[in-house]
């Protein structure tokens, strides 16, 4: 199913705000972890950095190393999966679920479209 324009640019816009909604996640759960300052600082900080570093070399349309599908998607399910886990565990679990909830749903409708544009190609 190949996503009409309009709608492609929509969920590409909101599949990089749900990236910036996970990294900011994972520094808020990092930050308020139990603990003296320096390790919550440390897991603020490595936290994101990490799943940036991730993403940016398998999971970004721009991706260092082009990885196969499934791979990408086992990224994304790791990175959205740890936010969601963390905004559960920040009792927050009305954003985990719709965290997760839009999060697969952008992920579906992307890969719907990434395939259909591969079979055309």
């Amino acid at each position: 199913m190949r996503l009409p324009t309009p709608v492609h640019v929509l969920n590409e816009g909101l599949a990089f705000l749900l990236e910036l909604a996970a990294l900011a996640v994972l520094a808020w759960w990092g930050w308020a972890s139990p603990g003296p300052l320096a390790p919550r600082l440390l897991l603020a900080v490595v936290l994101p950095a990490a799943a940036a570093f991730v993403w940016g070399l398998f999971a970004a349309p721009k991706a260092r190393f082009p990885v196969a599908l499934p791979i990408v998607l086992a990224v994304k399910a790791l990175v959205f999966g740890a936010a969601t886990l963390a905004l559960a565990d920040l009792d927050r679990p009305v954003w985990a679920l719709v965290h997760g909830t839009v999060a697969a749903a952008n992920t579906a409708l992307a890969t719907a479209d990434r395939r259909a544009a591969m079979h055309r190609a």
